[in-house]
């Protein structure tokens, strides 16, 4: 069985084995009144987020950070940091940092610069990828991209669109600032799990690639 989705299909896989065999029994019965149904067990299953994790180093250091004006004045509080630390952490990944912004295109490179400068190696931008005016998170993050990885920001889109048709409205940018993975998500916690349920572990693949080790 193949399949292209998220999420593992071996229990489906094996319910597929049932229904056959019990299809297959329905059908022999009248010719062997013996007949059984021997067991039934996974064998092998390759190309799934497990083959993805055995790869992934869990020394990447990650910080997350959020660009907004209503969460940096504190008349709105936000979910997303802890959705993605959580989602981080199954990957046996931890945030070093995290941190709020103004929606200010200089306030936005100065976090990131200090924090490539200090080392950080991912880091998720949340916020600011829509079509207002106070949505500059793209013109900020790619102006300071020097690898470009458009085909990230094309899977995360993608993936939303299968789910609401406003995915196709976010602007979001993504790439390599020196060593360091920049990758912009839209704010709401909802958009923020699908950004990283489309995205991880196979994007953590990019840092093995930036290595030289592609295999």
């Amino acid at each position: 069985m193949h399949t292209i989705y998220t999420t593992g299909v071996e229990v489906e896989a094996m319910h597929g084995a049932a229904v056959t065999a019990l299809t297959m029994y329905d059908m022999f019965k009248p010719i062997d009144k013996h007949i059984v149904i021997g067991t039934i067990r996974l064998e092998e299953k390759k190309g799934g987020k497990s083959d993805f994790l055995k790869s992934v180093a869990n020394d990447l250091k990650c910080g997350v950070l959020v660009c907004s004006d209503t969460v940096f004045n504190g008349e709105a509080e936000d979910s997303s940091v802890s959705l993605i630390e959580e989602k981080l952490r199954l990957l046996n990944l931890a945030v070093n940092d995290r941190a709020i912004v103004y929606d200010e295109i200089p306030a936005i490179r100065e976090k990131i610069t200090q924090w490539v400068n200090g080392g950080l190696q991912l880091i998720p931008v949340i916020g600011g990828t829509g079509l207002s005016p106070r949505d500059v998170t793209p013109e900020a993050v790619a102006a300071m991209i020097e690898t470009e990885a458009p085909g990230i920001m094309e899977a995360a889109r993608q993936y939303g669109q299968q789910r609401t048709p406003y995915a196709m409205l976010s602007r979001g940018v993504a790439g390599f600032v020196q060593n360091t993975l920049v990758i912009t998500m839209p704010g709401s916690p909802d958009t923020v799990t699908e950004t990283m349920d489309a995205l991880f572990p196979a994007v953590l693949h990019s840092f093995k690639v930036r290595s030289g080790k592609k295999h």
